[in-house]
């Protein structure tokens, strides 16, 4: 069987990207990857032969083309179902869908002003009363999935699920940034931050040469 294409971007920036690589390391599913230089003349092109969005990341599986990291964690769980990429449990699974379906489409604060960028460390900046009306939810959300649904492991489900995946490039920014946690937060964090396929994106991002200066916010 040949194996999937994930089309990526530079780890360093590319917290979409991130998310579906996260996931299927960690479900031990065999992939090819495709990195792409983003905001290069060439880019679009490139990425174009790759997803009829022209953005990534997308997933080739054979002739299927699977773009958005959202509906390529959804296609993942379905493909592989035996990998417990959603919780088992129904209500569990439900709150699952809505926490990443938040971050899919919320939280924009905290993205224009604290971007991800795993090269560099900015503590304390980016932070205004909106952003941290984001963090505050995003803390809110950790929390209720944790008590209600985390026992038997340290993610918000217990056992790693779509819903780490969607939420590691936060737990990435709160680092760069400097954000201070309170102990159930940062305990999932810590959590998150220990994953060895985590770790060896941070390292494969902190090796690109790469700048692209709208995301180096605070030189």
């Amino acid at each position: 069987m040949n194996p999937l294409t994930l089309v990526i971007g530079n780890k360093n920036y590319s917290s979409w990207s991130l998310r579906p690589w996260l996931a299927l390391k960690q479900a031990g599913i065999p992939f090819a990857e495709v990195r792409i230089a983003l905001y290069t003349p060439e880019s679009k092109q490139q990425i174009l032969a790759w997803s009829p969005s022209g953005k990534v990341p997308a997933l080739r599986d054979g002739d299927l083309v699977v773009w958005d990291s959202l509906a390529i964690c959804e296609y993942l769980a379905e493909r592989f179902p035996d990998t417990g990429l959603w919780p088992a449990q129904r209500e569990a699974r439900a709150v699952a869908r809505s926490a990443c379906a938040e971050m899919h489409s919320g939280f924009p604060e905290l993205r224009s002003r604290m971007s991800m960028n795993l090269r560099r460390t900015f503590p304390g900046q980016g932070m205004t009363p909106e952003v941290a009306r984001d963090i505050g939810r995003i803390d809110q959300i950790w929390q209720d999935c944790r008590g209600r649904f985390g026992a038997g492991g340290d993610f918000l489900f217990g056992a790693f699920t779509v819903a780490d995946a969607f939420y590691a490039p936060v737990v990435l920014r709160f680092q760069t940034y400097g954000v201070a946690l309170g102990p159930v937060a940062q305990a999932y964090s810590d959590a998150v931050l220990a994953l060895p396929a985590l770790q060896q994106w941070v390292a494969e991002a902190r090796a690109e040469s790469e700048v692209i200066p709208q995301f180096e916010l605070y030189q």
